[in-house]
């Protein structure tokens, strides 16, 4: 195999685990509601709506990555989501060490740094839009 193959395997591999490990999340959301999203943002003197983003970062944003398509900008909302939830949720926990050893934010920091390397990488071949693909 090429290098350039296992590049694009490398890249499907990310676009997948990232993709489908964020959907979760915002499957969860979808079932149980944003209601307590809607309340923190007002305590923080922010719009509610704003909570209905998280739809578009765990929802649609991870459909985008895993399927190939428009992946660099779900990459982006997804980095612009995780952004949003260690700075309105996670925050208190920036500097804290997780009670296994490591950060406490590992997850939300992993999160946020696959999905920098999605915006960065792109999709690659094995995806809708293709190696080559506008925004891909």
């Amino acid at each position: 195999m090429s290098s350039s193959t296992y590049d694009d395997l490398g890249k499907l591999v990310l676009r997948l685990g990232l993709g489908i490990l964020l959907l979760l999340h915002g499957l969860s959301k979808l079932d149980g509601g944003v209601g307590w999203i809607v309340d923190m943002l007002g305590q923080r003197g922010l719009p509610g709506f704003v909570a209905y983003g998280v739809y578009i970062g765990e929802v649609i944003a991870p459909v985008l990555i895993i399927l190939g398509l428009f992946t660099r900008l779900g990459g982006l909302l997804s980095v612009i989501n995780m952004l949003f939830a260690i700075g309105l949720v996670h925050m208190h926990q920036l500097f804290d060490l997780g009670k296994s050893g490591g950060w406490a934010l590992e997850l939300q920091g992993m999160f946020l740094i696959a999905s920098l390397a999605v915006t960065l990488f792109g999709a690659g071949a094995y995806s809708l839009g293709g190696r080559n693909g506008r925004w891909n």
